[in-house]
C-alpha cells in the first residue's frame, strides 16, 4: 500500500521543530524505521510530518557523573558500537544486537523507539528496568520522567502535545551490579516472542503485555516462578499462546537469574 497524503516540513533548529508541532495532526519524524511503515500500511495518516533528523543537541552519548545520557537521534548501530555503553550501561549492549537487523539499527534512533512505545521492543523494557529518565522537551519547558510512568499503554506514552523527545538518561553501572538480556523470537530479527531485561533485582519482560512488564524479585529462584506464574499474564499472538508465552517467560527467567 501507499502512504496516505502528508505534508513535510525539515526545521533547521528546534524552535523551527517546535512551532511545526503546533500545527493540528503533525508527527515527529526521526529514524523512520517504525513509522514509514505504518504510514504505508495505513495505521497511521498524520498531515504533518516534521522531520528531526541531523538536528544539533538531540544525538550523542556522554558521562554525566553517575548517569550517561543518550541523545534522542543517537542511532541503535552507534549505540551498539559505543565503548561507553558496554562500560556504563551493559544491558543496553547486550540488548541492541537483538533489534532488527543491520540495515535498520543503521538509521533506527533511540528516541524514536522510546516515543513509539511498542511493547516489544527491546528499549522500552531495558528502560523500566534501569529505572531511566527520559527528557522531554517542549516550546516552553523541559520535563523529565521516569521510564515507568513514561509507558502508558499499547504505543502510548506520557508525551504531550508539542513535546519531543530529546534525551534518555541512565544511572551508571556500579560494580556488582547483576545485568542480562534475554528474548526468544522465531528468526533473528523478529519481534520478540517474549524477552526479558534484568538489572539486578528488576526484572522487565517485553511482549507480555501493552506496555514493559516490571517484576522485582529479591529472594530464590522457585518464589521467583511462584509469583511469575500468578501475576504474569501474557497476551496470546498469532503464533503463542499465553501458556506458551508464560512458559517462555519462565525459562528466561531462569536464564536471567543465573547469568
Amino acid at each position: 500500500m501507499k502512504a496516505p497524503a502528508f505534508a513535510y516540513a525539515k526545521p533547521a533548529s528546534l524552535a523551527d521543530a517546535f512551532e511545526s508541532l503546533q500545527r493540528p495532526n503533525a508527527k515527529i519524524l526521526a529514524g523512520g524505521q517504525s513509522l514509514i511503515p505504518s504510514l504505508n500500511m495505513r495505521l497511521s495518516a498524520p498531515e504533518l510530518l516534521v522531520d528531526i533528523t541531523g538536528l544539533p543537541g538531540l544525538s550523542g552519548i556522554s558521562v554525566q557523573g553517575n548517569l550517561i545520557r543518550i541523545g534522542a537521534l543517537t542511532t541503535h548501530a552507534e549505540i551498539e558500537k559505543s565503548g561507553e555503553i558496554r562500560k556504563h550501561v551493559p544491558l543496553l549492549a547486550l540488548a541492541v544486537p537483538h533489534i532488527a537487523h543491520a540495515a535498520i539499527r543503521n538509521r533506527g534512533t533511540i528516541g524514536g523507539s522510546l516515543a513509539l512505545a511498542d511493547p516489544a521492543a527491546e528499549y522500552p523494557a531495558c528502560a523500566v528496568a534501569l529505572e531511566a529518565v527520559l527528557v522531554l522537551k517542549s516550546r516552553t519547558e523541559e520535563r523529565r520522567v521516569k521510564a515507568e510512568q513514561f509507558f502508558k499503554g499499547l504505543f502510548e506514552t506520557d508525551l504531550r502535545a508539542g513535546e519531543l523527545l530529546a534525551a534518555v538518561e541512565f544511572p551508571v553501572a556500579k560494580s556488582g551490579d547483576k545485568t542480562a538480556f534475554h528474548e526468544l523470537a522465531r528468526r533473528h530479527g523478529d519481534y520478540a516472542i517474549i524477552g526479558l531485561a534484568r538489572h539486578n533485582e528488576r526484572f522487565a519482560y517485553l511482549g507480555a503485555g501493552d506496555r514493559p512488564v516490571l517484576f522485582s524479585f529479591d529472594k530464590n529462584l522457585e518464589q521467583a516462578r511462584e509469583t511469575l506464574r500468578a501475576n504474569l499474564k501474557p497476551a496470546p499472538d498469532l503464533y503463542n499462546s499465553s501458556a506458551t508465552k508464560l512458559h517462555l517467560a519462565g525459562v528466561l527467567l531462569e536464564r536471567a537469574w543465573n547469568a
